[in-house]
């Protein structure tokens, strides 16, 4: 009974980055080592998943169309119907700026590295996660704009090659390096669990800390009234559960897997704000810029916390199952 009543502590860990970045948030120097110490999380993680992978799993990664169909089909298809609804609904409840910025939330690509932590975590298919995420920030340089500009008359440039590079620099390039190294490292890894589980929770800390001090430091906090981001809010928190019902919802109707379905789950709901931000710069002029970024920001925040209550909470049914095997 009263395991029920304590929060999760990595819950408690991230609510406590989020405290610490409202009052210390990065600056100057300090923020330029976080960057790095955030580059340099990303690529330990990636390089010891890959390490992890046995070659059969890679394989079936990489040739699940089904589900990569799946995730991207929810990452966008169905968020920017939705976004799309959102956006009229709200017409004169909010400004028309922060409802655009909630259609372009909507039409993002999903986060690479905390939604495969937060799959490696819940004991998901990391394989198929690793190649469905990287694959929607891929399609999302050239989808994201795209459907920007269908859905609300959005016009800009596109991003450009280099979230692309970036993308096979910190994640695809460690990956295939560390299943190489697999026959060389996977006894050492069986014997440093913990050591290399440590290295999925940082990540995801760092992450929160780093965009939770870029958005006070920036002052957006400001540029609405109380009531309109009372409301900003709430249409998150339900864009969310919106999200993860219909992708846990579509595994079970598509018969995927356990673990499939956790990678649907996490990799199709989550959304880049990495990406997004500088793709707002693009789209938009810079007055309303800082304003559209907004509901990405809240959103991201409140995808990491749930994600991680949800992703311990399928670790901890893993761990019972194993001792009950055991």
């Amino acid at each position: 009974m009263l395991r029920k009543i304590i929060p999760d502590p990595f819950l408690i860990v991230l609510i406590s980055t989020v405290l610490l970045a409202s009052f210390l948030p990065a600056r100057g120097t300090f923020a330029v080592a976080v960057n790095w110490l955030s580059t340099i999380t990303v690529v330990l993680l990636f390089f010891f998943h890959g390490a992890k992978l046995a070659r059969e799993q890679v394989v079936a990664g990489l040739t699940n169309w089904r589900l990569h169909l799946a995730i991207l089909g929810t990452t966008f298809v169905m968020f920017p119907i939705v976004g799309l609804i959102a956006m009229h609904a709200l017409s004169g409840l909010i400004p028309a700026t922060l409802a655009t910025g909630l259609l372009f939330l909507a039409c993002l690509p999903s986060t690479v590295q905390s939604a495969i932590a937060f799959v490696g975590m819940a004991h998901g298919n990391v394989g198929a996660a690793v190649a469905s995420a990287s694959g929607s920030q891929m399609l999302g340089v050239v989808l994201t704009p795209i459907l920007m500009g269908l859905l609300a008359g959005t016009h800009g440039g596109s991003g450009g090659l280099e979230g692309i590079g970036e993308v096979a620099v910190q994640i695809l390039v460690p990956f295939v390096i560390g299943h190489l190294m697999r026959p060389w490292l996977k006894g050492w890894i069986g014997r440093n669990k913990q050591l290399v589980n440590l290295t999925d929770r940082s990540t995801i800390v760092i992450a929160v800390y780093s965009a939770f001090s870029a958005a006070v430091l920036g002052g957006i906090w400001h540029q609405i009234e109380p009531g309109a981001l009372a409301i900003l809010f709430a249409v998150n928190a339900v864009l969310l559960a919106i999200g993860l019902a219909f992708s846990w919802s579509l595994g079970g109707l598509c018969g995927f897997s356990r673990e499939d379905r956790i990678a649907l789950l996490f990799c199709g709901t989550k959304k880049s704000l990495v990406q997004g931000v500088p793709m707002a710069r693009v789209l938009f002029p810079g007055a309303q810029a800082g304003v559209i970024v907004l509901p990405v920001m809240i959103f991201h925040q409140m995808q990491l916390m749930a994600c991680a209550f949800i992703a311990r909470g399928f670790a901890n049914r893993y761990d019972t199952a194993q001792r009950n095997r055991d």
